[in-house]
């Protein structure tokens, strides 16, 4: 697959990542295999989680092919920009489309990126994972790597104005690779979540910073982002919301 637009894209990210002095903690980069199909998944806690997530493959020389919903691709300044990157199109009312795209992408030897959680965490804990990434791992018999995004919340999420002010932490956990099978990926995606559980734990704790009552930090870590609860019934009320805004008028 021919890259022309991927390589000046890190280095521009790069001399951004520069000029913020954004601190990066990196552990377990040598678990992206530097050759052949994988699956790697990450938890989603912001809108540039595949920005920083995709930096996590770059000690294994890999780019990762994201699968990212249909209105990028359809807008008219980040579409051509998500096309000539080889992103996957990811229509939620015809999926079976870009399954079937990932698969021949793993297949060819490319590393396809997932979100399980398929929307921003409001919480900044696990939501429950769809079982796209365990399957598609399966049937195209590569494997599935686990890793955690923290810190990029507080530049840009759901709810909270923009901050891409200089200094901040990013961590990047990346966990050992599973490999699931046709027959046991549901338990595969079990181990997953709960794998990638204890990894977020582990990297709130690392964490540089904990501020007692900060907006960008989960509850029971002592901050005051919502409840897992708490934000269901948010994203409940955010997807009425989207619904009603697509009925006409008189419905």
């Amino acid at each position: 697959m021919r890259d022309l637009t991927y390589p000046p894209v890190i280095a521009v990210a790069r001399v951004a990542f520069k000029a913020m002095n954004l601190k990066f903690q990196i552990t377990g980069s040598a678990n992206i295999p530097t050759s052949g199909g994988a699956v790697i998944v990450f938890n989603h806690i912001s809108y540039v989680d595949f920005i920083f997530g995709g930096f996590a493959a770059r000690p294994s020389r890999r780019l990762v092919r994201f699968m990212a919903k249909r209105e990028l691709f359809d807008h008219r300044v980040s579409g051509p920009l998500m096309r000539s990157l080889h992103h996957i199109n990811v229509d939620r009312s015809a999926g079976a489309a870009s399954y079937r795209t990932a698969l021949e992408y793993l297949k060819a030897g490319e590393v396809v990126g997932v979100f399980p959680e398929a929307t921003i965490s409001r919480s900044f804990e696990l939501k429950e994972f769809k079982s796209g990434a365990t399957r598609m791992a399966a049937s195209a018999k590569v494997p599935v790597v686990p890793v955690i995004v923290w810190g990029t919340q507080r530049m840009y999420t759901k709810d909270h104005p923009r901050d891409f002010s200089r200094n901040q932490t990013i961590a990047l956990s990346v966990g050992t690779p599973m490999h699931p099978t046709n027959r046991d990926h549901a338990d595969s995606l079990e181990q997953l979540r709960a794998t990638m559980s204890t990894m977020l734990d582990q990297t709130i704790k690392a964490y540089p910073e904990l501020p007692e009552g900060a907006w960008w930090l989960p509850r029971r870590y002592g901050g005051s982002a919502p409840t897992p609860e708490e934000a269901a019934v948010l994203d409940a009320a955010e997807q009425e919301e989207r619904v009603a805004k697509r009925l006409p008028p008189e419905a």
